[in-house]
């Protein structure tokens, strides 16, 4: 028999099954004993395996095996450890959620995050939320940061759950019909109020900003899947406060920035890591300011293995 899994909570997991029933189910213990390098060995958007159990007057689920992903999103567990996390398995799309304040969300923790959903052929829409919020200043470094990522493919969707003035989420509502959507991102930033206005049944719970450091607190304490209709599904995540790169060598990392990707073929070595070789084509693009400061700085912060923790 076969499952969905739409809730973990670390030992526990909530199944959606064929006919549309939930179940609780535990994995076997030889998968979690199995050679995974990640925290997690299943991962909400899974479908998996699993056989009926019963212990006392409770029948559950016992997961035997994972089906393979046509995709998942994973980054290293935290600064210090070696190990990985998988967030979600099996997306159309992810959508991270930015804000410019209360709390910002660095542009180092935007290009991490959409290097790692670009080397797992996963597409990604940035959300710029909280545009109730926004200063007269903030509002022209928007719109900066929308000619820039829209023009190296990352559509951008202005939204606030505060103001609906001319329904600012119809155009989110549009972009994840039909879709099974990651929604991610700092704490703190509306990932739960954007569900909880797409679909108040989910009632997810929303908390206040921390005045003295400006970090949201974490009231997603486990991920889960929502559905808005049969085809729509939106799996919510904890807020993520960094993003470890991980498993991409670094021969490798200019490919998932569109506009180095697009220079280094013209760069004298086929090797170039763009730092200070001969006849580089992604430097002097760069310093001709054809490729932003910030994503260039962000490349080499990747390349040198520099978490950023914002």
């Amino acid at each position: 028999m076969q499952g969905l899994v739409i809730k973990s909570t670390g030992s526990w997991y909530k199944l959606k099954l064929e006919d549309g029933t939930g179940l609780d189910a535990r994995a076997k213990g030889k998968i979690r004993l199995q050679d995974i390098k990640t925290t997690n060995p299943i991962a909400v958007g899974d479908k998996v395996d699993y056989e009926l159990e019963s212990g006392g007057d409770k029948v559950y689920g016992v997961i035997r095996s994972v089906s393979k992903r046509h995709n998942y999103i994973i980054r290293k567990s935290n600064k210090l450890s070696k190990q990985s996390q998988i967030i979600a398995a099996n997306l159309d799309l992810a959508l991270l959620v930015v804000t410019l304040s209360s709390p910002k969300t660095s542009l180092g923790f935007i290009d991490r995050f959409l290097v790692m959903a670009g080397a797992y052929h996963i597409p990604v829409t940035l959300v710029f939320n909280k545009a109730d919020t926004h200063t007269e200043i903030e509002t022209k470094y928007y719109e900066n940061l929308k000619n820039l990522y829209e023009g190296l493919g990352y559509p951008c969707i202005l939204t606030s759950v505060i103001n609906q003035e001319n329904n600012p989420l119809k155009q989110l509502s549009e972009t994840i019909l039909n879709k099974t959507v990651l929604i991610a991102g700092h704490s703190g930033v509306g990932k739960s109020s954007i569900l909880n206005a797409l679909l108040p049944s989910a009632f997810q719970r929303v908390d206040k900003i921390s005045v003295m450091h400006q970090k949201g607190k974490h009231t997603t304490t486990f991920a889960e899947m929502f559905f808005l209709d049969e085809q729509t599904a939106i799996i919510d995540t904890p807020g993520i406060r960094d993003f470890g790169i991980i498993d991409i060598a670094e021969t490798e990392i200019g490919h998932y920035f569109p506009e180095i990707r697009l220079w280094m073929q013209k760069c004298k070595f086929n090797d170039c890591k763009h730092l200070n070789e001969p006849e580089c084509s992604v430097m002097k693009a760069y310093e001709d300011g054809i490729i932003a400061a910030s994503r260039y700085y962000n490349y080499l912060s990747i390349l040198e293995n520099k978490d950023i923790f914002d």
